[in-house]
């Protein structure tokens, strides 16, 4: 039992000096968060890009019936 104790403790210390889990963990949170930013960039940017051109379409289609 004293074995299992001693083996635990040594695995625990080793766990906690390693940091390479957090590091990809925040890599990790840091690109999710820049593909959020730019999903709802593109949703905003491209909302309004559809309005601008349904627009130039629009004024086009009535310069060539007149």
């Amino acid at each position: 039992m004293l074995r299992v104790s001693k083996r635990l403790v040594s695995v625990a210390r080793g766990l906690r000096g390693d940091r390479r889990g957090v590091t990809a963990l925040e890599y990790g949170l840091i690109a999710a968060l820049i593909a959020a930013v730019i999903m709802g960039s593109v949703s905003l940017i491209g909302g309004k890009l559809n309005n601008t051109f349904s627009s130039i379409n629009a004024q086009l289609g009535s310069s060539t019936s007149s």
